[in-house]
């Protein structure tokens, strides 16, 4: 049985890597699987023992996205709605952010070709389900707004950040690190779903 630190783990999770960087090198389409074989210096049969395709390899990208994700879908599920898990489920959420900064990347950058692939719309279904945890039950139009920003308030600072180091003009005096960017959102996130109302009866 395989374990997280096994090497057949270790080397899913190279793949996983390598195949990141050349997605971001070259965008998801224009990447074969030769290419990573080749990049991981491995033949393109041992590739396959670990992923048939490249919509093989998103999913493990999803897969791995997605676990703190999944974390704090099964914290909030079942409990009532209150403005304490609410702030806690934003927490969980941003946990890490910054660690998965490739993958964030690789989603905003290829989203054309990702939007309607099986990883694509499971990582949809699993947002939109951690966003009506966060907004509660019988929520206003509004309410569903605020936390659906609250949560992209991750994505958009990592869209940012990259804007700010390779934008146009001077760079700037004090620039923002990864980890600061995280704290901005996380801030930025809370301060929006503050604004979320509870349900009045």
């Amino acid at each position: 049985m395989t374990t997280p630190q096994s090497p057949r783990s270790d080397t899913r999770a190279r793949i996983i890597d390598v195949a990141l960087e050349l997605f971001a090198e070259h965008g998801y389409e224009k990447t074969s699987l030769r290419e990573i074989a080749d990049r991981l210096g491995v033949t393109k049969a041992a590739l396959y023992y670990h992923f048939k395709t490249k919509d093989d390899i998103v999913r493990g990208i999803v897969e791995k996205m997605a676990a703190p994700l999944d974390d704090a879908i099964a914290f909030g599920e079942g409990k009532d709605w209150s403005p304490e898990l609410r702030d806690e489920l934003i927490r969980r959420f941003a946990a890490g952010m910054g660690e998965r900064a490739p993958l964030l990347r690789f989603f905003h950058e290829n989203q054309p070709a990702l939007r309607e692939s099986a990883a694509g719309l499971m990582f949809k279904e699993r947002m939109i389900k951690m966003i009506t945890l966060l907004h509660g039950p019988e929520p206003s139009f509004r309410d569903k707004l605020r936390a659906t920003v609250a949560l992209t308030a991750m994505h958009s600072a990592m869209f940012l950040l990259k804007a700010d180091a390779c934008g146009p003009g001077q760079p700037s005096a004090d620039p923002t690190s990864l980890e600061e960017a995280m704290e901005a959102a996380l801030e930025v996130a809370l301060e929006v779903a503050a604004h979320i109302e509870p349900p009045a009866h």
